[in-house]
């Protein structure tokens, strides 16, 4: 039997104990032994709930245990989870977790924490929640170099917008009710800002690459500032809005950011809504993958926990490998980007010449019901080209265009 501990009984923590109940039989037969939860490490008490027998209050109690042989942290943040996870090592006990805080912050030296010692330091859950996307960067795609990396990977901010596109409503009054569906955080800066996502395609970048990304070089832009009014003239040039979190590799240089971008029908991510994820992957060799799922919620989050725990179980005494070096990997400046843009300006389709005088040629877009302004896609160009260009006219918004296709 495999003995494990616990890090907060929350959403995720409370997920990972019914997923190992749930399916205790079939794990047992995958991980090739029982998995039992031993100890759960909360600052709270759980009368009525049969946790409480196994619920300690100090890490010590879990940290002492030779019995333990796996430590599952799904507290969140930075601290006191990193000096937790540290100190598990050090104790010789692997580690999963969900928290993709922890391993953007920390990910390579926790990684090489455990190669030492012949132990696991697992995180599937930090990116995608329930979508598998860790383990096929890390084993089923090594034989492809990874050239494009493009996720919705915040099912907030998805919600979000595909509510307001669905049904004209305003990023107010649908995040407001995203909050009361618990969708979104009282404080929903790291979603709605794009941190959250951010940091993920860090996370992803940097196995693609073998090398660390610092997720506070990536530029990064949130939804807070999308209207109705740029879903209506979405709909009129078929496009919908996204927040995409992006990496992709040119000319030897990689380049990432995350913002909200316009796409087609053509585009791999165009059917992914509501809190669902999706991830598109261009390699070299296999050409375009997708993964879709649920990438967040109790379950699908705590089904990605457990599948780590089974691998740390049947590896017991081995490191899996991940490439991922402490080496910091120099991004590509953003303002070389080359991409297309929707632009909404003030003034009249008269007032066309402007534009184009700033911009050169200009597909004009008008939508009844919108006075005032009017709006234009751009030819492609680099971002530092249209900042100089925006600076002549006088600029409403603008949204950045994906132009991938399948």
């Amino acid at each position: 039997m495999a003995k494990i501990a616990v890090l907060g009984y929350g959403t995720v923590g409370s997920g990972v104990v019914e997923v190992l109940d749930t399916n205790k039989e079939s794990i047992k037969k995958r991980a090739g032994k029982e998995i039992e939860v031993k100890s759960v490490l909360d600052l709270r008490d759980f009368p009525g709930d049969p946790i409480q027998e196994k619920i300690v209050h100090n890490i010590d109690d879990i940290i002492n245990d030779p019995e333990i042989e796996v430590v599952v942290e799904v507290m969140g943040g930075i601290e006191p989870a990193f000096t937790f996870v540290k100190r598990a090592l050090e104790a010789g006990k692997s580690v999963c977790t969900s928290n993709k805080a922890l391993v953007a912050e920390h990910g390579p030296e926790l990684l090489e924490m455990a190669k030492q010692r012949s132990l696991n330091f697992m995180f599937e859950a930090s990116v995608g929640g329930g979508i598998p996307i860790i383990r096929p960067l890390n084993q089923s795609l090594t034989a492809d170099e990874i050239t494009k990396i493009t996720g919705i990977l915040n099912g907030t901010t998805n919600y979000i917008l595909t509510k307001m596109d669905r049904e004209g409503s305003s990023y107010e009054d649908t995040l407001k009710e995203a909050q009361e569906l618990g969708y979104a955080e009282r404080n929903p800066e790291a979603d709605v800002e794009g941190y959250d996502a951010c940091r993920k395609i860090a996370i992803l970048t940097s196995l693609a690459y073998g090398s660390t990304v610092k997720f506070e070089e990536i530029r990064t832009e949130g939804i807070s500032r999308i209207t109705a009014a740029d879903f209506k003239y979405a709909e009129k040039l078929g496009f919908v809005v996204k927040l995409l979190a992006t990496s992709c590799k040119k000319d030897d240089k990689v380049y990432a950011i995350t913002a909200p971008f316009m796409i087609n029908s053509s585009h791999p991510l165009y059917n992914v809504n509501d809190v669902l994820n999706g991830i598109y992957i261009h390699g070299n060799v296999i050409g375009n993958v997708m993964f879709f799922g649920a990438g967040a919620g109790k379950l699908p989050t705590a089904s990605a926990v457990v599948a780590d725990i089974v691998d740390c179980v049947k590896h017991k005494g081995k490191n899996v490998m991940t490439v991922w070096s402490a080496k910091k990997l120099e991004l590509g400046d953003a303002d070389d980007e080359i991409r297309r843009f929707f632009v909404r300006v003030k003034g009249e389709p008269s007032d066309l010449a402007a534009v184009e005088s700033a911009f050169g040629k200009v597909e004009p877009v008008t939508v009844e019901g919108i006075n005032g302004e009017f709006g234009f896609v751009t030819e492609a160009m680099p971002e530092r080209e249209f900042a100089q260009a925006a600076e002549k006219i006088d600029m409403i918004y603008r949204i950045r265009i994906d132009d991938t296709t399948i």
